[in-house]
């Protein structure tokens, strides 16, 4: 099974590998063959064409399988990019891989890793998220479990639900840098850059067209160096809710503001951010 890269948007960025190999395969499995059909079209390539997708996997994944046990040589297409890369593919991947079907990757254009180069934020240690949830609840649980990450953060979002992500990580980090790229290899590519609360004003002000990467800073230290990751994963704090950490410090004999000022400091955000959060976890917004 070869896992075949596509453009993410500029059709020049199709490697002749992965024209020939999808010339080459009996049978080519994509997430979208309407969207599929006219890369095919325009490369020339007139092969089978089969639907694999989120929805209908549990019945197309046995039968692909199947087919590759057969000794047919098959390609998995997204819609765009690599696949496997949150989507349905990882699944067909892992099956294939149990089965001891090769699994041969052939690589190209990748939106997470093109919008972190051109980002301007740190690149020597990053953490692809995915998608978030769609509900505010879910964003703010993930964004929790993040807080002690310091290498960069990537995630994709769609632009209707932009918006109101941005304002979800700033409502816990609205002083760290971001990145916000859109319409990577296109006509229209932007990038954003600025604190979460710049790119917040901006979106806020300029209504977003295509998919979107979201570039988030990590963790920092107060004099702007990178915090050592093991200390983080090894801090006490990483256990225990934001309300638990401030009460740790009251404790000890520290005043209210004080307990927030020490459980800022400890995880990298500000004052302002461990208030609001604060405010959430008890039930108060």
């Amino acid at each position: 099974m070869y896992l075949v890269a596509t453009p993410i948007g500029n059709l020049e960025d199709m490697t002749f590998r992965a024209i020939r190999t999808l010339k080459e395969v009996q049978l080519i499995a994509a997430e979208d063959t309407r969207q599929t059909r006219k890369l095919l079209t325009h490369f020339d390539i007139q092969n089978r064409l089969v639907s694999y997708h989120e929805h209908n996997r549990e019945a197309s994944g046995p039968e692909l399988i199947r087919l590759l046990l057969e000794g047919q040589h098959v390609a998995l297409v997204s819609d765009a990019g690599i696949p496997a890369i949150s989507d349905p593919g990882e699944d067909l991947a892992r099956d294939a891989a149990a089965a001891g079907i090769p699994v041969v990757p052939i690589p190209g254009a990748n939106a997470a890793l093109s919008a972190l180069i051109i980002s301007g934020l740190p690149t020597d240690r990053f953490l692809f998220v995915g998608f978030p949830p769609r509900e505010r609840k879910g964003v703010h649980k993930l964004l929790e479990g993040l807080e002690g990450e310091s290498g960069t953060l990537i995630l994709y979002e769609s632009p209707h639900r932009l918006k109101k992500t941005v304002a979800a990580i700033g409502e816990r980090w609205s002083n760290r840098k971001m990145a916000i790229v859109r319409e990577l290899t296109k006509k229209h590519e932007e990038v954003v850059r600025g604190t979460v609360e710049a790119c917040l004003a901006h979106i806020e002000q300029n209504a977003p067209l295509g998919e979107c990467c979201i570039l988030i800073e990590g963790t920092r230290s107060e004099n702007g160096n990178r915090e050592a990751s093991a200390e983080q994963a090894d801090a006490w704090w990483t256990s225990v809710s934001l309300t638990q950490h401030v009460a740790h410090y009251e404790t000890a004999g520290q005043a209210r503001k004080d307990a927030m000022k020490s459980a800022a400091a400890d995880r990298g955000i500000s004052k302002r951010d461990v208030y609001r959060a604060l405010l959430e976890e008890n039930g108060d917004e």
